[in-house]
């Protein structure tokens, strides 16, 4: 005869393993500028896997030093670093008419590709062009559309692919015109970084993420909130997003890569909150 304490213990198990099973099957990552300042890479790298994270996102490192520490911190705490984000896609746009300031910006991608590699990533983030008072929407995009190209045989070379993602920068303002900019690319080498916090100001992640489809590579995760006159990004867990949706999207399309967190930073206490409150987004 079941006793009580068998049966309740045989439906928390039950209720465990099917909470695994809905789990999205994607790793966890942080962004490298979370982690607490004023510690070697080795040390913060070790407070990311204690705080329960898998991989991390790297910036643009350009003194080869410096790139040799952080390799050599990833390979001792097992923290893989599967994505480098370009630093100067704001300073130096691929959409500018200066062609100083367009070679400066080619410089410094193609170093985050040489990043990528040497780190072992599998992709770099880019931010393709910004819309400002001197450049129109037309010219962002027919300019930065040229010089991706001329990148995209580095990127074949190295084995990175080049993730173009959408921020506030008054481009790449729907998911049609997202998927449209990566198809008229054609390259197998530039896919979307789709970041689900930064379109829920104009739009649904969910839609998004079945627009997009096979052609998101990775995910920035984040949430948002318009409680009060002051719109902003909040705590997973704590903003608007319909996470349950998002899941559900995901899961519809297929994603099965990385998810990176992109909040503020903080000590090991906080971090590990962070990741708890991830684990309950990934499982919708």
């Amino acid at each position: 005869m079941t006793t009580r304490r068998a049966f309740l213990a045989a439906a928390a198990a039950g209720l465990a393993t099917r909470a695994a099973a809905q789990r999205l099957p994607v790793r966890k990552a942080v962004l490298i500028s979370m982690l607490p300042a004023g510690l070697s890479y080795a040390e913060r790298f070790q407070v990311a896997r204690d705080a329960g994270f898998e991989e991390v996102e790297c910036m643009t490192t350009p003194d080869p030093r410096e790139a040799e520490q952080i390799k050599l911190a990833a390979e001792k705490t097992g923290l893989r670093i599967h994505s480098v984000m370009n630093r100067n896609h704001r300073q130096s746009p691929l959409s500018s008419a200066d062609p100083a300031v367009v070679a400066e910006g080619l410089r410094g991608i193609e170093t985050t590709l040489r990043n990528a590699r040497f780190w072992g990533a599998d992709a770099i983030l880019l931010v393709p062009a910004i819309v400002d008072p001197q450049t129109r929407y037309r010219d962002a995009w027919n300019r930065s559309q040229e010089n991706v190209r001329r990148l995209v045989p580095l990127a074949a070379e190295l084995g990175v692919i080049i993730a173009v993602e959408e921020i506030w920068n008054k481009f790449l303002l729907s998911p049609l015109e997202f998927a449209r900019y990566i198809d008229d690319l054609n390259s197998p080498w530039v896919r979307a970084y789709f970041d689900v916090g930064n379109v829920v100001i104009a739009g649904y992640p969910q839609d998004w993420i079945r627009t997009l489809s096979k052609l998101i590579f990775q995910l920035h995760i984040k949430d948002f909130t318009f409680r009060d006159r002051h719109a902003r990004f909040v705590n997973l867990g704590e903003g608007e997003i319909d996470w349950p949706a998002v899941c559900q999207a995901l899961r519809e399309v297929g994603y099965s890569g990385t998810a990176t967190v992109e909040l503020d930073g903080g000590d090991l206490a906080y971090l590990r909150d962070v990741s708890r409150r991830f684990d309950k987004v990934l499982g919708g």
